[in-house]
């Protein structure tokens, strides 16, 4: 009997010393992700945790003829103007608008965006935001980027490049139920997007100030 007792007692002693390692998180652990379809989302959606998505496939950059004196008369006052660095920032900034007008950072559209494509895109998430829907879309690729048009205006440069790219949408109601679109079937789109900048400031950021739709 005594030996029971004691190889009981021994048990129950591991037990509370594998508890005290295993059993309590110390904060530096890997979140344990659970494979769902959806990106983690804002609320009234719960958060879900998915795979790294792939990085989207950028296009190789271009520019139109019809643009080449624009371009030309931009790097006449700013030396500094590389066609190739535009557009790879010009794309860059494709992504992180769309994601942020996704997930209603009115804040980061601030810092990328003019007043007057800042206060569209706000309205279009304060509306969004009544209905009670959430938008939880995918960049899955930006298979073109071409300078279509540009010049300079005093010192001000403004260059409009023309996006082809494919993006994979779900529009989710405030349960987090689909109401609209997939997440395995992406859509083509067609942006035309006009940038900004004094070719005097000391930001070297351009600016979001146009958008439409390509013809």
């Amino acid at each position: 009997m005594e030996t029971i007792i004691i190889l009981a007692l021994v048990f129950l002693f591991v037990g509370l010393r594998l508890y005290a390692v295993l059993g309590r998180r110390t904060g530096h652990e890997q979140p344990i992700a659970k494979p769902v379809e959806a990106q983690p989302m804002p609320a009234p959606v719960a958060r879900r945790a998915v795979d790294p998505a792939p990085q989207p496939v950028v296009a190789e950059p271009a520019i139109d003829p019809r643009a080449n004196d624009g371009v030309r008369a931009i790097i006449a006052a700013d030396s500094d103007f590389d066609v190739t660095a535009f557009l790879n920032g010009a794309q860059a900034a494709y992504r992180m608008v769309l994601e942020a007008f996704w997930r209603g950072d009115a804040e980061e559209l601030e810092r990328l965006t003019g007043d007057d494509v800042r206060d569209a895109f706000v309205q279009a998430i304060e509306y969004r935001r009544a209905e009670g829907h959430v938008l939880d879309n995918r960049l899955v690729a930006i298979e073109r980027a071409v300078i279509e048009r540009a010049r300079l205006d005093g010192q001000m440069a403004y260059v409009t490049v023309r996006f082809d790219a494919d993006i994979a949408a779900i529009t989710r109601d405030a349960e987090g139920n689909v109401i609209a679109g997939s997440l395995t079937d992406a859509v083509p789109t067609h942006d035309v997007w006009t940038f900004s900048r004094h070719v005097r400031a000391a930001d070297p950021n351009w600016i979001l100030v146009e958008t439409d739709e390509a013809a």
